[in-house]
């Protein structure tokens, strides 16, 4: 092809690249890489040459891998909140409520075991990366809504919400842990749906008034 004289010859921009979407793009890349090969699979490079951009053009959003690796994260906790909020608001009551929230924690955490270990790992300093904070608070929250649900349900007795929340989230991030990491299969040959409804069964017992 000839170019006119005086003119620079059009160079096509890589395949996949549309003008502003390459942030997504870039975290769609590093999500799929997380989900297959862990946290450690994650590189700059690898993610823009899975977008189809340069290796050059992540820097125009990310700073560093760390950068990368915290977005990801942010994104994994929000999709986490919406999970659970979605479980919360459509349970036929309060106490059902708080299992379902539960329920919806441990199902995001077995589908997607490599993205969980890294959104609870120290790959990043967390404190640095406010959005990342704020989408971590939103997932607690949810946890917490339905605690303050059963307390003014008058469920819970005189503990407080923030209470019945943390020993709920501890246990059932406890259990999801133990299920990423192999650990749960090799202490107990239980599947994870019958040590979940086991967990409940202690919780439910745990938030009644006495």
């Amino acid at each position: 092809m000839r170019t006119a004289p005086g003119k620079k010859p059009r160079i096509p921009k890589p395949q996949g690249y549309h003008h502003g979407d390459l942030r997504r793009a870039l975290l769609i890349a590093a999500r799929q890489m997380v989900e297959e090969g862990g946290s450690q699979a994650l590189t700059l490079r690898g993610a823009a040459q899975r977008a189809g951009v340069s290796s050059a053009a992540p820097y125009r959003h990310f700073a560093d891998r760390e950068s990368l690796l915290a977005a990801t994260m942010t994104e994994g906790f929000n999709e986490l909140a919406a999970a659970t909020d979605a479980a919360r608001t459509t349970a036929p009551d309060p106490v059902q409520a708080y299992l379902a929230v539960g329920r919806a924690y441990l199902g995001f955490a077995a589908a997607h075991p490599l993205l969980y270990r890294l959104m609870f790992g120290v790959e990043c300093n967390k404190p640095e990366y406010p959005e990342l904070l704020a989408a971590g608070e939103r997932a607690f929250g949810v946890v917490l809504q339905a605690a303050r649900d059963c307390a003014e349900a008058g469920l819970i007795g005189t503990r407080a919400p923030e209470q019945v929340a943390l020993a709920g989230w501890s246990m059932v991030h406890g259990l999801a842990s133990l299920h990423v990491d192999g650990v749960l299969g090799l202490v107990l040959p239980m599947p994870l749906p019958d040590a979940a409804e086991a967990l409940f069964q202690v919780l439910v017992e745990g938030v009644r008034p006495r």
